[in-house]
């Protein structure tokens, strides 16, 4: 998988996603787990390995009952109202809140995590990014979800979609892996790859 590394010359920010065949970004539980399979979860650690940090929104974080990364990389959790709880097991490795100047419960999450406030009222991830960047934080790896991916996505800041299509249909309505504003993003296909029924195809910007 030495396709993989993260270019040594720039920041990259990298986003890994699965969705079944008719674009669920979930399975029918509401959870991405059972669209995996063994060769998603091997890629899924190989590519967190690679990473210097992990995104996530506070909403997966939650959903998919996240606890710390190994290896002591840093969990950047993005949350603008931090309606979180500090018990949870992901505050027991390096946690990192991504919020927001007006979030309640500031001062008390800076007693359970790194804080960056980067924007107002929403978050400024351009701004984020440039902080994470400061602590050495440069090969970023975002899971999503699919509301903070769409934000990152629609900010031009997302430099490589690694997408696995699951062979499920789910049908519902399920979100798709970008869910929010309009992003308008054309991305060029540099890599595919096939493990049984399900294909791993890697997308980058073309800049």
């Amino acid at each position: 998988m030495d396709d993989y590394a993260y270019p040594a010359d720039r920041p990259w920010l990298r986003a890994n996603m699965i969705a079944s065949i008719d674009g669920a970004a979930v399975g029918a539980d509401g959870k991405t787990g059972p669209l995996g399979g063994e060769a998603d979860h091997t890629l899924f650690h190989h590519l967190r390995g690679l990473a210097d940090a992990v995104l996530v929104g506070a909403g997966t974080v939650r959903d998919e009952g996240y606890g710390p990364v190994k290896d002591g990389k840093p969990l950047i959790v993005v949350s603008r109202t931090l309606d979180l709880d500090f018990d949870a097991p992901f505050f027991g490795g390096r946690t990192i809140l991504l919020t927001v100047e007006d979030a309640p419960r500031l001062a008390e999450a800076r007693r359970h995590a790194e804080v960056i406030v980067a924007g107002r009222s929403s978050v400024d991830f351009a701004d984020g990014l440039q902080e994470l960047h400061a602590l050495g934080l440069t090969r970023l790896l975002c899971e999503g979800g699919p509301v903070v991916l769409a934000q990152i996505a629609a900010a031009g800041l997302l430099d490589e979609l690694c997408l696995t299509v699951s062979p499920h249909l789910v049908g519902g309505s399920s979100q798709r892996i970008l869910q929010g504003p309009p992003v308008g993003v054309e991305l060029a296909l540099s890599g595919v790859r096939q493990d049984g029924d399900h294909l791993f195809l890697r997308y980058a910007r073309q800049n």
